[in-house]
């Protein structure tokens, strides 16, 4: 699989997505600092939260073939910038998250966000009820 690095807000589900990639035990935990795991990278929703943090954001991506935009479609505020993809040369795909207790409004406007965002594929997932887990998986593993 390639290397994939997650970048959203806090508690947009960016440590849930790198342990059900990995088949670690789903355990919800604030990430503090950059963590990386077999084939993913996340990092802590400050980073995204304040726009000028987004330098560490642009360093960190340096070791990930693919950027990840994730979002929380069951919250109201969006920290995710028009155009934020052109920062980087490297393929960059949204993760809209939490789908099963969304509405079809939230992941439309999710999905208009992360398109404004320049998100090049936008995947729905609900990792507790594992929807849309093994496609991603399967699109990360054909880039290979």
């Amino acid at each position: 699989m390639k290397k994939i690095i997650f970048m959203g807000k806090t508690g947009s589900g960016k440590t849930t997505l790198c342990q059900k990639l990995d088949e670690l035990s789903l355990e919800y935990k604030k990430t503090q600092t950059v963590e990386i795991y077999n084939d993913s990278i996340d990092t802590p929703g400050e980073y995204m939260e304040n726009r000028s943090l987004y330098n560490a954001l642009m360093t960190i991506s340096v070791d990930a073939k693919i950027i990840a935009l994730v979002y929380d479609c069951t919250q109201e505020e969006n920290y995710i910038a028009p155009g934020f993809a052109t920062m980087f040369n490297k393929e960059v795909i949204g993760i809209i998250t939490k789908i099963a207790m969304a509405t079809k409004e939230d992941i439309d406007l999710a999905v208009e966000q992360l398109t404004v965002a320049g998100a090049s594929r936008i995947f729905k997932v609900d990792t507790v009820d594992d929807i849309g887990v093994e496609e991603l998986r399967f699109y990360l593993e054909e880039r290979e």
